[in-house]
C-alpha cells in the first residue's frame, strides 16, 4: 500500500524543470522551477531571486543578459 501526503502530491507536479532562455555569448541563462517558485540562473554564476511568476523569472534572465552585454561591450 502506498501512502502519499497532500504535500508530496501537491509538489509532484513541479519536477524542477529547466527551461533555456538564451544561448548567445558568454552568458547562457536558464529558468528553473523549485516548488512553486521559478528562478533564473546564468552560466556566469548569477542567480535571480525566486519568483512566483515564471514570466518575471524569464524577464530577470533577459535583463541580466542585456545588462552584461552592455557592460561587456568594448568602448572606443
Amino acid at each position: 500500500m502506498r501512502i502519499t501526503t497532500a504535500r508530496a502530491s501537491r509538489h509532484a507536479q513541479y519536477g524542477g524543470g529547466v527551461h533555456e532562455q538564451s544561448a548567445t555569448g558568454p552568458h547562457h541563462t536558464t529558468t528553473m522551477e523549485r516548488g512553486s517558485f521559478a528562478l533564473a540562473r546564468c552560466t556566469c554564476g548569477w542567480s535571480g531571486p525566486a519568483r512566483r511568476s515564471r514570466d518575471r523569472a524569464r524577464t530577470d534572465a533577459t535583463d541580466h543578459v542585456s545588462a552584461t552585454s552592455d557592460a561587456d561591450a568594448p568602448t572606443a
